[in-house]
């Protein structure tokens, strides 16, 4: 008795996960840095949260926006591709027969083989065939504008709020101490998970969040001092 045998592969998820990846750690360095950088300068604490909560709605519109018009952006690439192939399909049947069994054939299958694999695929579906073999155009791969910029909204949201939980429950003169060092630690993990979900090496994905995060606040918290100097001043 044969036992069924499935496979999953991590290609799957690549599509939502980098939006994802992208959005959480975006949501929580620059919340972050903004908070770091306000609190340097020596802003109260209600001025610290407002910047950071302010930094969150515009960072997740800015976010959402961004990737719609991106993803949107290679949607419309891929449709006009479509469009042409499909007529070049009912325009030159043949010659698209012979492209579609080049692509096998390139691949190191004999000729007569491929010529059969082109003609059954052709006869199934001709259009999303070349799609595929021709185009690169999978259903892993195909651009969803909307998906993209829902998950960079929210994961974008899930990000920043940590940071400005802390920002609550922190001594005022010690809020960048805090935040950074609960910055670090998330971003740690983040890096972690996404590394995890996309099969690397989890050392290499959290340290290179990490470095970047750290060097987003150090560079805010640089900036934040230079302008509590120049206002004192």
């Amino acid at each position: 008795m044969s036992k069924q045998h499935s496979e999953h592969h991590n290609v799957s998820r690549i599509g939502w996960l980098r939006a994802a990846v992208l959005g959480a750690n975006d949501g929580i360095v620059s919340t972050a840095s903004l908070i770091v950088g306000v609190a340097a300068a020596a802003g109260s604490a209600t001025e610290v949260l407002l910047a950071g909560t302010a930094g969150l709605v515009a960072g997740a519109m800015s976010m959402a926006a961004g990737e719609y018009v991106s993803v949107s952006s290679q949607a419309d690439t891929e449709q006009a591709d479509l469009a042409v192939e499909r007529r070049e399909l009912a325009e030159y049947p043949r010659e698209e027969l012979i492209e579609l069994a080049a692509t096998f054939t390139e691949r190191g299958v004999s000729a007569d083989v491929a010529t059969e694999v082109a003609k059954q695929l052709t006869a199934h579906d001709a259009l999303g065939a070349h799609a595929r073999e021709e185009l690169g155009i999978t259903d892993l791969a195909t651009a969803k504008p909307l998906l993209a910029a829902f998950a960079s909204a929210v994961s974008f949201s899930i990000g920043a709020f940590p940071p400005l939980l802390i920002v609550l429950f922190s001594p005022f003169d010690q809020i960048g101490i805090y935040v950074s060092v609960a910055t670090i630690f998330l971003l740690a993990i983040l890096g972690a998970l996404g590394a995890q979900a996309g099969g690397a090496s989890l050392v290499r994905g959290a340290f290179r969040v990490m470095f970047w995060g750290g060097a987003a606040m150090g560079a805010t918290a640089i900036v934040g001092k230079l302008f509590h100097v120049a206002v004192v001043g």
